[in-house]
Order: C-alpha cells, then structure tokens, then sequence
C-alpha cells in the first residue's frame, strides 16, 4: 500500500505529461475481472485506479473489488522486485470515487471527499459528506478534497444528483465554480461529462477552467480514444479517466493494447 498521507501530493503534483486513470465500477463486473482490468491499464501506463462510480455499489462489492485489485497489483509488484532488469516498479494508488457514504472500503488508498457543486440537492452538496466522514476517520484513508461539477451531457449523475447542468457554452459558470472550489479550500476538480457521455466535455470548459484556478484538473465521462483524450489534455487536463471502454474488453491483453494508444494518443 502506498505511504498514508501522500495521494494527494502525488495527484497534484505537476507533470509535463496528462496521467490516465481508470474507472471501475464494481456493480459492473466481478472482483476478478476487474482486478484483472486493472493489471491491463497499469502495465498500459495507466496512474491511478478509482473504484466506484454508480448508484448501484455498496460497501460490501467495493471493499471486494478493491482487495482484488491490491492482491493482483501487489503480487505483479513482487514479481518485478525478482527480476533485478525491471525498473518499471510503479506503484498505482486505488482510489475510491463513491457515490455516497454507503459505498466505501477501509483497503483503498485514498477517497475523493468531493462536493457536487452544481446539484440543487442538499444530500450530495454536503449530507452524504457528512455520513461518510466518520467512516473515514476511523478507516485511516486520506480524503482528497474535490470539487465535482457535471457538465452537459450529464447522463445519469445528472438526473440523478439533481444537477443544474454546466452547459458546453458556459465558460463563465464554470470559472466562477472553479475559483469557488479553490476558495473553499479543495484541491482537485472533476470535470464530468457523465458515464457513457455521448460527448466529452467540451475542451472549452476545460481550458477556462484551467485558467481560473490553481486546482488540478480532472476530466472524464466520453472518452473513448486517443484523439478525444489529447482534445482534453490539450486544454489543460491534468488527469483523463476512462471507464467504459475497459468494459468493453474481456480479453486482458487487447484492452492493455487499447489504452497503450490511447495514453501515447493522449500525449502525442
């Protein structure tokens, strides 16, 4: 397990490249397949592994997906150190991306303790943070203070956050949502396009995101390909999360194929 106390200082700190996470969503698939995913997108060069994501995971299928996930990635870890020509020995956070305090785990790195911003709800503006929070103190896993705004599309977090969606054209709104998230004190901001998005966010948002804050910048929900992922780190995407495209591989080895051109794609 990664040092306590250091994911943040790793997601935020700066790079001249756009790191690549990966999205797995337990409700989706069983804890082997998606340790198994995972192994695929950390030797594609994949950096962080976030576990969550939809209104249909609990505690009991994101605690067993994370453990499965650490004991694979751990025992590749062994092997490496076995072989004293390998000196790609990375070592990849799990991160929890919950959709509310029923859906955490005590064997992850870290937790993105996010607010959505733009929902008109008070349970995903601060209720759920509130029933969670105790969970994570006694659990001894660092929460990531994040700002989370759901742009249009939307999809499904948007109905079901109750969100007053960022529209593509509203680079105004979305500035002054990122300097309220950096003048509240978080230190990344997710950038959502929804799971499954038929389009990304617009590279527009992004960019005037980036140049509002200080914060790191997350960006995710349809992408799908090199070209649309370096659309978003061109724009000043700090992190790209892909999450349906890993569900559409069963074979281990064509997925890791995948997302090896997507990252070089992304960073061309």
């Amino acid at each position: 397990m990664i040092q306590k106390l250091k994911i943040l200082g790793y997601l935020t700190k700066k790079h001249a490249k756009t790191r690549h996470a990966i999205l797995i969503d337990p409700a989706d698939q069983t804890p082997d397949v998606a340790a198994k995913r995972c192994l695929a997108a950390v030797n594609a060069g994949t950096s962080m592994i976030l576990v969550g994501g939809s209104s249909d995971t609990d505690s009991d299928n994101v605690e067993a997906t994370v453990i499965a996930i650490r004991e694979i990635l751990e025992l590749v870890a062994w092997a490496k150190t076995q072989d004293s020509t390998r000196t790609d020995n990375r070592q990849v956070p799990i991160v929890l991306f919950p959709q509310g305090a029923a859906a955490l785990s005590s064997s992850a790195d870290a937790v993105t303790f996010m607010m959505l911003m733009n929902s008109t709800s008070s349970r995903y503006l601060i209720e759920e943070q509130v029933a969670g929070a105790p969970h994570i103190r006694r659990s001894n896993i660092e929460p990531l203070p994040m700002g989370y705004l759901v742009c249009a599309p939307g999809g499904k977090v948007g109905e079901v956050g109750k969100v007053k969606l960022i529209e593509k054209d509203d680079t105004k709104r979305i500035q002054a949502y990122a300097l309220t998230a950096e003048y509240y004190g978080f230190k990344l901001l997710y950038l959502e396009a929804g799971s499954g998005a038929k389009e990304p966010v617009n590279p527009q948002l992004i960019k005037s995101a980036k140049e509002s804050c200080e914060l790191t910048i997350i960006v995710g929900g349809g992408i799908r390909d090199g070209q649309t992922a370096k659309k978003a780190a061109d724009a000043g995407a700090d992190w790209i999360v892909t999450g349906n495209i890993a569900e559409d591989y069963d074979d281990s080895d064509e997925l890791q194929a995948v997302l090896t051109e997507l990252i070089e794609s992304m960073n061309g």
